[in-house]
């Protein structure tokens, strides 16, 4: 899939705009261009939503994962949604990404790098530039930010104002995230709270509500032997950080800015970009975007990777070998991880590429149900991270995080789990835009599992 053209580029000729004399698949047919660029001034004159610095800090987190001192949360939608956006929804995701946590960090006993998919998630990649909607042939659904998901032709046309809604949305959940990791409803002594209701009568809801306990009673204790717990901010506030697949170049470009203390340019749009499996290529316009920004990147690695595909993603995109700078995030399935993933562990770990690992242990495993959504099974998503576990361990390498897609909702969009949900009940709460998700319930079933893993 990509080219073996393994040679950096030259830091002085790029630019932001330098990817646009690249080929670059997955992009709109925007049919207006002055509507496209007005959308592209506007965004270029608004504030950014990120900062330099805090991308900066990011890679320092995931430079601890890389060197095995750490593990990455990466979790949040398939897709956000215009429509399904209310402050309840943005609380709920982070209730369970804070469980989730928590769990992996009192259960296993490490740091955990918080990262959400959010603020900024608006668009997918499609296999199909159409789809038939009855008898007629419309656009593909592209994410909110490029059209909408009536089945309808005019819904599906690009509209570049879309872009300017999704950054406005993208706004205002940074502002309630960072009131919420800063505010005091992160802090440890309200993570009873953090137990929504339809997963507290769970056997993982219990579970959690053990930790909770034990939390409480080490923070008693700590009190009563005369430890001021008060100044401790790591106890009363968190880090969380923001990231999205850089799929829409016109949007990323735009929020691209200059940082004014190094004077190297940061794509402020989020602390954290991706390439996916369908744009990864080495001579592509979404490579060369993320080679020249600062933040921390990352690509998906799929089945259609060879050793010498993923030396390449890391000689073009950290070519300083800098720890936290590239994620390689794997999306095998369970029936391929073991067929390919430790010829690619061998091959990065001899070159001395110092990458984080991520598994995605759920693109590789969906299906359609005989209804006709999209479904991945519960105990496929686990298997594939037994593998990426025992793999890790066999080969000598640090199993570096985890990606995967969930929401706060109680849906029933993914199969098993705890409360077993079969394919006769997906239809109940299936709201997702595109890829179905893990509940609350079955996220938190998976860190407990996780968590097991990492202490092996």
């Amino acid at each position: 899939m990509a080219s073996t053209n393994t040679s950096a580029p030259d830091a002085s000729s790029w630019s932001p705009d330098s990817w646009r004399a690249y080929p670059a698949v997955q992009q709109p047919a925007w049919p207006d261009d002055q509507a496209l660029k007005r959308a592209n001034a506007t965004l270029s004159g608004l504030p950014p939503l990120v900062f330099a610095g805090e991308a900066r800090h990011l890679t320092r987190a995931l430079g601890q994962a890389a060197q095995g001192r750490a593990f990455v949360l990466q979790a949040g939608d398939c897709a956000e949604s215009f429509t399904e956006f209310s402050a309840d929804a943005i609380r709920d995701k982070l209730k369970v990404i804070l469980q989730m946590a928590v769990v992996l960090t009192y259960g296993a006993g490490v740091p955990v790098v918080k990262l959400g998919r959010i603020a900024g998630q608006f668009a997918k990649p499609r296999s199909s530039p159409t789809e038939q909607v009855g008898g007629q042939v419309i656009d593909s659904f592209r994410g909110h930010m490029v059209n909408d998901d009536l089945p309808e032709a005019a819904a599906r046309v690009p509209d570049p104002a879309r872009l300017v809604a999704a950054y406005q949305q993208s706004v205002s959940t940074l502002n309630l995230l960072r009131a919420f990791t800063k505010g005091g409803f992160a802090d440890l002594s309200q993570i009873h709270a953090w137990n929504q209701e339809f997963v507290a009568s769970s056997t993982e809801g219990r579970r959690f509500e053990d930790i909770a306990e034990g939390i409480d009673s080490a923070l008693r204790f700590m009190s009563a032997c005369g430890i001021d717990l008060t100044g401790e901010d790591t106890l009363h506030e968190v880090d969380f950080w923001t990231s999205h697949e850089a799929l829409i170049l016109d949007y990323e470009e735009a929020l691209t800015r200059k940082d004014s203390l190094t004077g190297e340019w940061y794509d402020c749009s989020a602390h954290m970009l991706w390439v996916g499996e369908r744009t990864r290529q080495l001579d592509g316009a979404h490579c060369e975007f993320l080679s020249g920004i600062r933040n921390p990147v990352g690509s998906k690695v799929g089945t259609s990777a060879s050793a010498d595909d993923v030396i390449g993603l890391c000689e073009r995109l950290n070519p300083e070998r800098i720890p936290g700078r590239l994620t390689l995030i794997t999306r095998f399935g369970v029936d391929a991880i073991d067929d390919h993933l430790p010829e690619l562990l061998r091959a990065v770990e001899s070159e001395g590429h110092p990458v984080v690992w991520e598994c995605d242990p759920m693109h590789g495993n969906t299906f359609t149900a005989e209804g006709g959504q999209k479904t991945r099974r519960f105990d496929d998503i686990i298997g594939e991270l037994q593998a990426f576990f025992r793999i890790h361990r066999e080969v000598g390498t640090w199993p570096g995080g985890v990606h995967v897609e969930l929401t706060g909702d109680d849906v029933t969009e993914c199969l098993g789990g705890f409360e077993d949900i079969v394919e006769g009940q997906l239809g109940l709460r299936y709201t997702t835009t595109c890829d179905p998700r893990l509940n609350g319930r079955q996220s938190l079933d998976l860190a407990f599992r996780i968590a097991e893993l990492l202490r092996g």
